[in-house]
């Protein structure tokens, strides 16, 4: 079984009975273009980069294939312009700057881009992500832009070597995601959990989950 089945099997295993159906974000960041497209070849469509510019090249070569590309790293107010001209998804959107930027250069041919505000639950000063009591002002500031759509929210939790710590953070954005859908309906994403505790996030509600590790082996290392 190539790792791409094994990685869906396991996804659906991790669902509770009844719950929603999970989406595999496929994290290619320092991957060769060529293990995206064997990947792509097997109909993984969606696939996360975290630096604009590696990105970039990798958007232009694959292009033509119907792939979806989020960007799942730190944004920067400079890198807005070419984050929404190129890529289908924002899921780090952590600050009221960047919306108004990345409406502005969202271009009219395209579908609204598709947004994700990234919540920090843990108080980490090196982590992006937006505190809890600013979420809400964000969704709103996102939803009333046309050229973006409000999707939902992710999160990365502290790496906590206790599993009940991480499960009880995820279970902490579920409740703060159903709390929103109240305003925002049309909200339907919940990303969290990664290749060491994508299970875990299920169990939690998690619609969207990102693998990298677990699905392409380790990054080559760097030269």
């Amino acid at each position: 079984m190539s790792a791409l089945r094994n990685m869906l099997a396991r996804i659906e295993a991790a669902r509770p009975p009844g719950g929603p159906a999970v989406h595999l974000l496929a994290v290619s960041k320092g991957q060769p273009i060529e293990r995206i497209a064997a990947l792509a070849a097997e109909g993984q469509q969606h696939f996360g980069e975290n630096y604009v510019q590696e990105a970039l090249s990798k958007i232009a070569a694959l292009a033509g294939r119907g792939l979806v590309w989020h960007l799942t790293g730190p944004l920067q107010s400079n890198k807005c312009a070419a984050v929404a001209r190129h890529f289908d998804w924002v899921e780090t959107l952590d600050r009221a700057k960047l919306v108004p930027l990345l409406a502005a250069a969202r271009p009219p041919d395209r579908p609204p881009l598709e947004v994700l505000v990234q919540v920090k639950l843990d108080d980490e000063t090196t982590k992006s992500g937006a505190r809890r009591v600013e979420v809400p002002d964000l969704c709103r500031l996102v939803a009333a832009e046309p050229r973006l759509r409000l999707r939902g929210l992710m999160t990365i939790p502290r790496p906590d070597p206790d599993p009940s710590v991480r499960r009880a953070r995820f279970a902490e954005l579920h409740r703060l995601f159903q709390s929103l859908r109240r305003d925002f309906p049309k909200m339907d994403t919940l990303s969290m959990g990664m290749s060491e505790d994508f299970e875990l996030a299920i169990a939690e509600g998690a619609t969207e989950v990102r693998i990298g590790t677990a699905l392409f082996g380790p990054r080559p290392t760097k030269r």
